[in-house]
């Protein structure tokens, strides 16, 4: 099955293309370092084109295709075809200037997910801002932002919440830690408008938020915040995606997934049930 939502097919085509060319290397008994060298590459773009974490040159894909001893012509013509497809931006684009090159690479994989989860220790995750929170949020973090290049970032923030909302829209399920809930960010107004939000989305049918409390003090996902995205296609592996100061991890290997994949379970057990959620922000609003 494939899809292709808005703005999605690019990053989607990339990891399946990237998938493709690991099987057909490996159905040939082939190192990365080989295929490499065959294309005047180094292993290192090899290992990058599988993950689907770069761009694809049609030249360096029929070589490999040569390589790989893929001579059935409909083959081809399907695996160049999506080459084209996987080098053809997304909607988020336009916003280049702005973004990371390391965070494009995630709201690809955002917007190609069928199911994120996700939690969060510091902030409320981003799709689930209001635009008066995320402003806050990145004048917080980024003093030196002119206003127009923050409102392109906010403006960004709610065009990615806007499959979430849709009927049907993908899932959507959060922890948030208590403390993200009573740190008071943009002011008191703010807040209150971003605790309500947060009532209005959990009545969602596709989206569920919980909220991991304090009173069980250590828990299965003390190291901090991560977001996993799972994928419609059966060819593609989850993805964790682990955000740090200056840049993100991205594991799509199934040792590197478990651990996460566990703590996530973990937290969701030991986390308020959704009516619960909605209980303790509806007490937190009324102390507010």
């Amino acid at each position: 099955m494939s899809i292709d939502p808005p703005g999605s097919g690019s990053t989607v085509r990339r990891i399946m293309l990237g998938a493709s060319l690991r099987r057909l290397r490996e159905g040939s008994g082939l190192t990365r370092d080989q295929a490499g060298f065959h294309i005047r590459a180094s292993e290192s773009k090899i290992s990058r084109m599988e993950l689907g974490r770069v761009g694809f040159k049609t030249r360096d894909v029929e070589d490999l295709l040569t390589l790989y001893g893929v001579d059935d012509n409909a083959e081809r013509r399907a695996l160049l075809e999506m080459v084209r497809e996987a080098n053809t931006p997304g909607w988020w684009h336009k916003y280049s200037a702005e973004l990371p090159t390391w965070f494009s690479t995630y709201v690809g994989l955002e917007e190609a997910a069928s199911l994120i989860r996700t939690y969060e220790v510091q902030f409320v995750p981003g799709l689930l801002q209001t635009a008066a929170y995320a402003r806050a949020v990145y004048q917080l973090g980024n003093p030196d932002l002119s206003p127009e290049k923050i409102e392109r970032r906010v403006h960004l923030r709610m065009q990615r919440q806007e499959r979430f909302t849709q009927k049907d829209g993908p899932r959507l399920w959060a922890v948030i830690d208590e403390a993200t809930l009573k740190r008071t960010i943009g002011g008191q107004k703010v807040m209150a408008e971003q605790l309500q939000h947060l009532l209005a989305v959990a009545a969602l049918p596709n989206i569920t938020i919980q909220v991991m409390p304090f009173k069980f003090g250590m828990h299965a996902a003390e190291g901090g915040a991560f977001s996993i995205l799972r994928f419609p296609e059966s060819d593609l592996s989850d993805v964790v995606y682990v955000e740090q100061l200056w840049g993100a991890l991205y594991l799509d290997k199934r040792e590197d997934i478990d651990p996460y994949l566990t703590a996530m379970e973990q937290l969701c057990v030991e986390s308020t049930t959704p009516g619960g959620t909605v209980e303790l922000i509806g007490g937190l609003l009324r102390k507010m």
